[in-house]
């Protein structure tokens, strides 16, 4: 196959983002970015992504869709979200992470994270900004970075060591810049998300290369 091949078979079967997965429509507005935090934060534990969506999914549906909203709900009704989703391995201590998210969004950044990307100079920086939120390690700043590279696109193209492990799985370069040249800017995250879907499941690559 050739990488054009496997691009269009990628994008086909398991290009959908985890933001999309988890009814996020991405805009670069404080809403839906803070709806990715969250997001990051869940898809951070050592626990499924699909789970991880399902509790995210919970979350909005209980209202928690902006920093504010999250602050004011009881440690309880974060945890009964949670566990709704299935999040239970680490619901109560996910919980407490969750009401810190949003206070220090708030406190720091006034709730918007256009904010943090205004102070950054590029996708280090937002790492490094984003690793300052407790419960914010190296794999959730590339999770976020990986999906809002769509409308922050300054950051793009951001090809993290787990998706181009999955890019080389599936035959593909392991290059940011060659990734990129293979689709339309639109559909970096969506690669990107079918990458790391690759790295983390052969299911996903022998589904592949079938054609």
């Amino acid at each position: 196959m050739s990488d054009e091949d496997v691009v269009k078979a990628l994008l086909d079967r398991h290009g959908t983002t985890y933001a999309q997965d988890a009814g996020i429509t991405l805009h670069d507005k404080p809403s839906p970015l803070w709806q990715l935090l969250v997001l990051s934060l869940l898809l951070s534990a050592r626990i499924g992504s699909d789970i991880a969506v399902a509790a995210a999914r919970e979350l909005f549906k209980a209202g928690y869709r902006t920093p504010q909203k999250m602050r004011e709900a009881s440690w309880q009704d974060r945890v009964d979200a949670l566990g709704r989703g299935h999040y239970r391995r680490y619901d109560e201590r996910t919980a407490t992470q969750l009401g810190e998210l949003a206070d220090t969004l708030l406190e720091t950044y006034d709730g918007d994270l256009r904010r943090l990307h205004e102070e950054s100079e590029g996708s280090k920086d937002v790492e490094q900004a984003l690793q300052r939120f407790k419960g914010i390690g190296p794999a959730g700043a590339a999770i976020f970075c990986r999906e809002v590279q769509g409308v922050w696109a300054d950051l793009a193209p951001y090809v993290d060591k787990l998706a181009a492990d999955g890019a080389e799985r599936l035959g593909l370069p392991r290059s940011a810049d060659r990734l990129a040249d293979l689709v339309a800017r639109k559909d970096l995250p969506r690669l990107v998300a079918g990458c790391v879907r690759a790295a983390r499941d052969k299911a996903v690559v022998d589904d592949v290369r079938q054609g």
